[in-house]
């Protein structure tokens, strides 16, 4: 079997229309899949499960409302074969914790997601409200990371106090200060090895920042992500094809790490 026939767990992606009031319609529009549309293009590039949050819980930035898009992906999701949910709570919505403690208990579940930076708080705020739930509800926490709100670094001191929480910090490479380094760097600083990064970010692209994500801290600590549609999954999915690592390592980032940490028993 070669490797473009391994079948990949994406564990970062959207679905949705995507907002941003500086941008135009048609600029939006190119961001923006319904639920069937991410289906199709992760089966074009031999994806089996994508797990997705809803744009409409975290766009416009700071106007929008997790819990509606928490049951809009409720409802959508166990009906589209290939998509998994992450419930999102937004700590400035209260209400979406106990949202999520119930959504955590529904097959198609498979975690948290939370965006400092759309929902406008400083981790460093409510992470340990965040991460004292997630540790509550054994809840894996997937977060964007390396913007002002979401340092890398800043979410070390939870994940110390949590060793059972498994944090996936989003975007190797994305740092708003130029730094491509900073999701790495937390992976490796962590006490507990419960600390990992996913691949979802244009930064991706850049050559040999996977190949050194991968020295630095070994292919069992790297996820597959691709933020599509904000990107195009057969772009992110070519970048680890056609990385300079063993199959085994691009194996383990593509599929095994996901379907171990998430626990998805596909058979």
């Amino acid at each position: 079997m070669t490797i473009r026939e391994i079948q990949a767990i994406d564990v970062h992606a959207h679905y949705g229309d995507y907002i941003r009031a500086d941008a135009t319609v048609r600029s939006n529009g190119f961001l923006s899949a319904d639920a069937a549309t991410v289906v199709r293009r992760a089966t074009q590039c031999n994806t089996e499960i994508t797990v997705v949050s809803p744009l409409s819980g975290l766009l416009p930035r700071g106007g929008s409302d997790a819990g509606r898009g928490n049951e809009e992906a409720a409802r959508i999701v166990p009906e589209t074969p290939g998509l998994r949910q992450w419930v999102i709570i937004d700590p400035s919505r209260p209400a979406t914790f106990a949202q999520a403690a119930r959504m955590l208990q529904l097959p198609h579940c498979v975690g948290i997601k939370i965006h400092p930076e759309e929902h406008v708080y400083h981790i460093r705020d409510h992470g340990r409200a965040i991460f004292d739930f997630a540790a509550t509800h054994d809840a894996v926490v997937l977060t964007h990371s390396g913007e002002q709100n979401s340092l890398p670094a800043d979410y070390l001191p939870f994940a110390d106090e949590f060793p059972e929480v498994t944090l996936i910090l989003a975007h190797i490479g994305c740092g708003f200060d130029g730094d491509r380094t900073h999701q790495v760097r937390a992976v490796s600083r962590s006490r507990h090895g419960n600390i990992y990064a996913d691949t979802s970010s244009i930064f991706s692209m850049l050559p040999r920042l996977i190949e050194w994500a991968v020295a630095e801290v070994g292919a069992d600590r790297v996820l597959y992500g691709t933020d599509t549609p904000l990107y195009l999954a057969a772009m992110q999915r070519a970048r680890i094809d056609n990385a300079e690592l063993s199959d085994e390592a691009k194996r383990t980032i593509l599929r095994d790490n996901a379907e171990r940490i998430l626990d998805l028993q596909l058979g």
